[in-house]
């Protein structure tokens, strides 16, 4: 029996393991079989692919999503998946953003691998000769994802090495954010071009793009319309400066700090801060000190307030390091991500749950999930690609950053909604914030993993009488169920248990 077997097999003896006792069996009424078949009909052989045919490829940030959802289904499988993906890192450290399958017609998407060209281009700054990748990067999740995965079976991690594998990886991955892309000299990182920041077509990023000039329209070819609806997808008129951006990125060898676009964006800072408390913990498993990671997760935090915070908007904001630096007066869903950080100021995480509940998000009072983008902003959409549709990852971040600072109802209802509309939609890429619409590609990779992981917590914190019941909770219509009223009481009530249960002391600081 082959690798590809031996995973397959694995997977599907484990999706039955790992489904607990006192709720439904793993049967085709199961959520956990559900998503664990998406994650299977994705799967490689060694990694997984956010959709067949919309995204054919191994990308960064999906693949650590993935890997937390895997391990209740695989942990084998989890740390395959992060260690392929780290196999493609650059001699500099960077992780790549995509890690092409050779096998996937050329024109199966745009950029593909002869646009890139990283063996040549990209040869200075050390990418590898035996696989081609992007040159851009995406946000770093992958040393939270790793401590996730060791927590789900450590003795088979300690087994095979993983974390000592994975960790010289993951601290270079780190050291290059921090050294080579602190373009503003104030300690926090900066993305070159918005697809780095994974939120690809935000409003943020408009006034930012406005001065890159397009690359014409003839000059390259959308795969993405093949597949999806182009009123979903961002314009031609973005899509051709993204092109520019990563052209001249390409052509300048992706030497850092050329770029016409720079952005300190709250997100993808909040999430390097979060893998480095998980860098930190990784390094204390293996017998090192995590003490210096975590000063510097605090030195970066304080650097984020100093920097994005905006008390009158009630949440985060970019800044734009280049054209007129100054923040970028648009309210995107990144800019409540830094809810998951342990050492935000009390003030703060009573204003983020405050605009997360107010009318900008509207969470639990006019929508069924978080959306993308300010509800009230001028270039709101609920269907276009993160101008306003909700997304389950970034659902799966605020849960996770609700939950840590004590707003329970709030958490309970917001991992209710992702459940609910996982599961409902076939798992898609993402939805209409009002309506729960499915939106985009359907069998979405990381909307199944994220589901499972929710779904597993909340079985989890159940007790045992309760479990039989979860099934049908999760799908009685949300008007007649505990949703409505968990949110309510959360908006009546909001933060009052803020950081007073939050445990920011160094036990893993995990949910279990």
């Amino acid at each position: 029996m082959d690798r590809t077997a031996q995973l397959t097999s694995r997977a599907t003896q484990d999706a039955i393991a790992y489904d607990l006792p006192g709720a439904e069996s793993a049967s085709e009424g199961s959520l956990h079989v559900r998503a664990a078949r998406v994650l299977e009909a994705n799967w490689t052989g060694s990694s997984t692919v956010p959709s067949r045919n919309l995204y054919p490829h191994q990308w960064s940030w999906d693949s650590a999503f993935i890997a937390i959802g895997l391990r209740h289904v695989s942990p084998l499988r989890a740390q395959t998946e992060l260690e392929t993906l780290l196999a493609a890192q650059w001699a500099d450290g960077r992780v790549p953003h995509i890690v092409f399958n050779p096998s996937v017609p050329l024109d199966a998407y745009f950029p593909s691998p002869d646009f890139w060209r990283s063996v040549t281009a990209g040869r200075a700054a050390g990418a590898p000769r035996t696989v081609q990748t992007s040159g851009i990067v995406q946000p770093p999740v992958h040393a939270l994802a790793a401590w996730l995965v060791h927590l789900a079976d450590p003795v088979l991690s300690r087994s095979r090495g993983f974390l000592a594998r994975v960790y010289p990886r993951l601290a270079a991955w780190h050291r290059y954010l921090l050294h080579r892309r602190d373009l503003g000299g104030a300690g926090l990182v900066s993305v070159v071009h918005p697809w780095e920041q994974g939120m690809d077509n935000s409003p943020c990023w408009d006034a930012p793009l406005a001065r890159i000039v397009p690359a014409p329209a003839r000059s390259f070819r959308r795969a993405d319309l093949d597949h999806g609806a182009p009123a979903d997808r961002p314009t031609d008129l973005d899509y051709g400066r993204y092109v520019r951006l990563a052209t001249d990125y390409r052509d300048h060898a992706y030497a850092d700090g050329r770029s016409e676009f720079a952005v300190e964006d709250p997100a993808f800072n909040a999430l390097l801060i979060a893998s480095e408390h998980a860098l930190a913990r990784i390094a204390t498993e293996l017998g090192a000190t995590g003490t210096a990671r975590h000063a510097r997760a605090q030195r970066l935090t304080a650097a984020l307030v100093e920097r994005l915070w905006d008390p009158a908007a009630g949440l985060f904001l970019c800044r734009d390091l280049r054209g007129e630096p100054g923040l970028v007066r648009e309210r995107g869903v990144c800019g409540l991500i830094p809810l998951l950080l342990p050492g935000l100021p009390r003030d703060i995480t009573a204003a983020l749950v405050r605009t997360l509940c107010g009318p900008h998000f509207g969470f639990g009072d006019r929508t069924r999930l978080v959306p993308s983008y300010d509800l009230l902003g001028e270039a709101f959409d609920p269907h276009r690609y993160w101008r306003g549709p909700a997304w389950f990852n970034t659902g799966w971040l605020l849960e996770r950053g609700l939950r840590a600072h004590g707003e329970l109802p709030l958490a309970d209802a917001l991992r209710t909604a992702v459940l609910r509309l996982a599961d409902a939609t076939g798992f898609a890429e993402y939805v209409d914030p009002y309506t729960g619409e499915a939106c985009g590609a359907t069998g979405f990779g990381w909307t199944a993993a994220l589901a499972l992981d929710l779904y597993h917590d909340l079985r989890d914190d159940l007790p045992h009488d309760l479990r039989r019941d979860l099934h049908q909770d999760l799908h009685r219509d949300p008007h007649q169920s505990p949703y409505q009223e968990l949110v309510k009481g959360a908006r009546e009530g909001v933060s009052s248990a803020a950081t007073d249960t939050f445990d920011t002391s160094d036990k893993g600081g995990d949910r279990r």
